[in-house]
């Protein structure tokens, strides 16, 4: 063994023996053999004659490497050298033949690796420097079955690497692909066809797997080939035969199969193509799918050809014209499709998403068709049929998917994925043919009802799916009507009690279902009282998994929305019956773990508070039961507020968690209550929310850093700020002082969203409460947002960070909604007066600089809304400084420089909307200032940039008319053109 043999040993060697050092000296020896010019000869000889795979792999790898990038400086004789020692070897040619036997009786990789070479040689060199290669390995076919392999692996690498348009292809590459196929066509495609018909003709009975790779290749070359070669009197008879014979291996029998499916895939003239499907007579093969194991190779081929089949005879009848060959395309259909519904019911396909295409162009072309046959209804329902057996939900996973473990989510991820293309065909199929579709699934669910035992769990939930997915395409006048087979399955549905309704797939679908076809309900009040027993019974709420139960919660509440006035008899049941579930929702053993999100639970007390604050509802009942449900869940706070400063902290935690579910209740339960009920017709009703309040506001001060208690809270006051409207300002200030103790951004920003409602929906009435909290507010906000701005880029997406961003950006809203609302007299209060400067610098420097345009538009605007509040008459100073801030200041940085920045970019929508509060900005200082605006705006800004005086004199013209528009407009115009003299020499700001 020479040195480079031991290198690229070491190379290759994956153990820890060969160290890092010694294996990039050997890398370094290798790289340098290499460059030596005699590497190719040195490759081919120890291809020859080392017994090492390494070896032999190394010096392939390096010949292909040497091709790809030298071969063209090669002189004639080396390139010679080359093909002639490469093809050698591909064909047990002359002095290597013992040798080369040895190569190509080893390992797949490198014969694959040989063939990858050949191939670059003939990219190359075919068909002009090299014109006889084909012609040559076609001669070598005879020496017997590991040239035959070498010659399949040689055409499949030049399919894989340039010819096959399965992978992304550079014009280059493409245009070699042409050069190639054109020479083939030329020369030898048909000498090749025929050696294919030898080989299987001679190996079929004695060597099947070698008769299976040339099949492959044939398979491949049928995409350019001409399609006569192979359709023909010879070749097509065979390849039916190898399919249909029974005995032989069914890889084989399959690659026979796969050139079926190419042929009839083939691309050419959709008349020629009818001729060719009708000339097959593929009745032939219909009878495997059934005589076959279902999952077999076999059947998995014969069911692409049939699918492959009917596509094409499909895509005739679209493209034909011609009644004649319409309707043959459409015989070809009728021939073929059981065959097909068949294999899709029973077989284990590759490609779903195929099967669903053909079968929606399928349904898509009936839609044209009018009236449709009878034997066209068949095919429809045998659709149905389809979809059914591909929805259903492998028995396997029935128990993870009713535990709901880590299995049965992935699966239920899956199948909900995989469900969405089967279902938007099952729609299709309803609207071309609905009577067919609703039979159908009427059908489905009287099997799945008439069920007695826990067997047919995917079944019944199958045919729940699809009552529930067909229910999205009909059209609400089908569904008020509530006739008709769809008013037969509702009270179908809403009769039956299925026998695996403990399941919670089941359980789950049909919930839903009926929540589907509400309207039905609304329409028809007998069905009231069962679809309230369906949601209220061990089949909703009182389900045993708590999934079901809480989703049933959710969807209870949505129906009482739906239903409301209707349920109002149907009240004292209800709340009997939900006794038990209110409880345990409050209860201090209460797991909130066991909840998503967005079903918390508290959906059951929203649905109650729909139900009971109607005023539909007498006024002592609804006393009587909104007393009963808050004196306990109030009388429950009060008794662990007595204890607070007793509990271990292990109670503490037990009892607060208990304390939030309480006040989400609560929450929920006010949102049936509106304003003009509990302030004006039903005080009482009011009275009881506000000692709700007075309990709830108890708990900030027990629990003053409990983050997610205070943020119940904070959100219970929101909630009460809607309800009882005015009458809640005498509890406003003990809630602000307590939420104000806190001074964490994240606190401070649920106080402002707070405030904001409050000035929204109160406006000046707000004054005096507003003035006290405005300078703690202003303070906080100084001290924890700093003046410029917030650090951006690498390693600023951290949580800190942004909750300052989000704590800035409602800081802006704050300052906007207080100027808007006419309360910026605030602003001078005189405990907030020290806060007006910082306030301003903040303003202006937002203005400017914010990458937030919508932002720097709220800032804006502000500007303009503070000028018409402290500058009522030129001259008159309100507030002292502002008049001169604003001038030289905003005008000049904000109103100028700002726009001026190549930054500012004008083809932006928003920018543009910027640009036009800008505008009116100007418009209103000049309407408040006059003379003293234009004379530093236009004398002093527009001379720092550089703005021709015929410019400047127009601008005031068009400031001191009406058209703000024209201003605008003309504005832009003006900055476009200052950009262009300054070509960026000038800095602003």
């Amino acid at each position: 063994m020479d040195d480079l043999e031991k290198a690229i040993l070491i190379m290759f060697d994956e153990t820890s023996n060969a160290g890092s050092n010694l294996k990039l000296k050997a890398n370094e020896y290798c790289d340098k053999a290499k460059e030596e010019s005699a590497i190719c000869s040195v490759c081919v000889e120890k291809l020859c004659f080392s017994n090492l795979v390494q070896v032999q792999f190394w010096c392939l790898q390096t010949l292909h490497e040497i091709i790809r990038v030298r071969y063209s400086w090669m002189s004639l004789d080396e390139k010679y050298f080359v093909r002639k020692s490469v093809f050698s070897i591909v064909c047990l040619e002359g002095s290597y033949e013992n040798q080369a036997l040895r190569i190509l009786q080893g390992p797949a990789f490198i014969k694959n690796k040989l063939a990858q070479v050949l191939v670059t040689l003939i990219c190359l060199d075919y068909p002009l420097d090299w014109p006889s290669i084909f012609v040559d390995f076609l001669s070598h076919l005879r020496k017997g079955p590991v040239v035959i392999d070498m010659f399949c692996r040689v055409l499949n690498t030049l399919d894989d690497e340039l010819i096959s348009m399965d992978y992304p292809r550079t014009s280059e590459e493409i245009t070699v692909a042409g050069r190639i196929k054109d020479a083939m066509r030329q020369q030898c495609v048909s000498t090749i066809v025929r050696s294919w018909y030898d080989i299987l003709s001679m190996y079929k009975n004695s060597d099947q797997e070698l008769c299976a790779s040339v099949l492959d290749v044939m398979r491949r070359y049928i995409s350019w080939i001409d399609i006569g070669l192979i359709v023909n009197d010879v070749i097509l008879p065979l390849l039916f035969e190898l399919t249909l014979v029974d005995g032989l291996l069914e890889q084989f029998r399959g690659a026979a199969a796969g050139c079926l499916l190419a042929v009839v895939s083939k691309r050419m003239d959709h008349q020629a193509k009818l001729t060719l499907l009708q000339s097959l007579q593929i009745s032939r093969v219909f009878g495997l799918v059934a005589a076959e194991d279902s999952d077999s190779e076999l059947v998995s081929k014969v069911a692409s050809l049939l699918t492959g089949y009917a596509v094409e005879a499909l895509e005739c009848f679209k493209r034909l014209n011609s009644e004649d060959s319409k309707s043959n395309s459409l015989e070809l259909l009728n021939e073929v499709l059981p065959s097909v519904f068949y294999v899709l019911q029973k077989c284990e396909l590759d490609s779903a998403f195929s099967i669903v295409q053909f079968l929606s162009g399928y349904v898509a072309t009936m839609k044209n068709l009018s009236p449709l046959t009878e034997k066209q209804l068949l095919h429809l329902s045998k659709i149905l049929e389809v979809i059914y057996a591909q929805i259903c939900y492998d028995p396997v996973y029935r128990h993870n998917l009713d535990i709901f473990d880590k299995i049965g989510r992935e699966e239920e991820d899956r199948m909900v994925e995989f469900r969405k293309d089967f279902l938007v065909l099952l729609r299709s199929v309803g609207r071309v043919a609905p009577d067919v579709t609703q039979l159908f699934i009427r059908s489905s669910m009287m099997s799945a009802a008439a069920s007695s035992s826990d067997r047919n769990v995917e079944e019944v939930e199958a045919s729940l799916t699809l009552f529930f997915a067909y229910g999205e395409s009909i059209n609400d006048d089908v569904l008020r009507n509530g006739s008709g087979l769809v008013g037969e399955m509702v009270t179908m549905l809403l009769s039956t009690r299925f026998s695996c309704h403990s399941n919670r797939l089941v359980a789950l679908v049909y919930l839903e279902t009926i929540f589907r076809y509400i309207k039905v309900v609304q329409e028809n009040s007998q069905f009231i009282s069962v679809v309230l027993a369906a949601f209220l019974d061990e089949r909703g709420i009182h389900h045993p998994n708590i999934n079901v139960s809480r989703r049933a919660s959710y969807l209870f509440m949505r129906v009482v929305k739906l239903l409301k006035v209707k349920l109002v008899p149907y009240i004292e049941t209800i709340l009997t019956s939900l006794q038990d579930t209110v409880a345990r929702f409050t209860s201090s053993n209460f797991a909130s773990n066991e909840l998503s999100a967005s079903e918390d639970g508290s959906h059951i007390f929203e649905a109650i508070g729909l139900l009971i604050g109607m005023e539909d509802v007498p006024l002592e009942k609804q006393s009587d039961y909104l007393s009963s449900l808050l004196k306990p869940l109030c009388r429950q706070v009060e008794v662990v507020l007595m204890n607070a400063k007793a509990l271990t902290p292990e109670e503490a935690t037990a009892k607060i968690s208990t304390i939030q579910q309480i006040i989400m209740a609560i929450n929920a339960l006010s949102k049936g209550f509106n304003e003009r009920l509990v302030t004006t017709s039903r005080p009482a009703i009011g009275l009881m929310f506000k000692q709700t309040l007075d309990v709830l506001l108890q708990v900030l001060v027990a629990f003053p850093k409990i983050e997610p208690l205070r943020t119940k809270v904070l959100s219970f006051i929101h909630r009460m700020v809607d309800t009882l409207g005015a009458s809640v300002f005498p509890y406003l200030p003990t809630a602000l002082e307590q939420l104000l103790a806190e001074s964490e951004p994240k606190e401070l920003i649920g106080f402002l969203v707070l405030l904001n409602q409050l000035i929204c929906k109160f406006s000046t009435l707000v004054h005096g409460i507003l003035e006290d909290v405005f300078p703690i507010i202003a303070g906080r906000i100084f001290n924890v947002i700093p003046r410029d701005s917030l650090p951006s880029g690498p390693g600023t997406n951290i949580e800190e960070i942004r909750e300052l961003q989000e704590l800035q950006r409602i800081v802006y809203t704050f300052l906007h909604v207080i100027a808007t609302h006419d309360l910026s007299s605030v602003f001078l209060a005189l405990k907030s007066r020290s806060y007006l400067e910082p306030m301003m610098q903040l303003l202006l420097n937002t203005s400017c600089n914010h990458k937030d345009i919508l932002v720097r538009k709220a800032c804006v605007q502000i500007f303009i809304r503070l000028i018409k509040d402290w500058c009522d008459r030129p001259g008159e100073e309100k507030v002292p400084g502002f008049q001169s801030f604003i001038i030289e200041g905003f005008a000049t940085n904000c109103c100028l420089y700002s726009v001026l920045d190549k930054s500012f970019e004008l083809h932006d929508a928003n920018t543009l909307i910027l640009l036009g509060e800008i505008v009116m900005a100007q418009k209103v200082m000049y309407e408040k200032f006059g003379q003293d605006f234009l004379i530093q705006f236009v004398s002093k800004g527009f001379l720092t940039a550089h703005c021709p005086q015929d410019l400047a004199e127009q601008y005031c013209q068009k400031l001191q008319g009406n058209d703000i528009k024209a201003l605008k407009s003309f504005y832009q115009s003006l900055i476009e053109s200052l950009r262009v003299q300054q070509n960026g020499s000038l800095v602003f700001r």
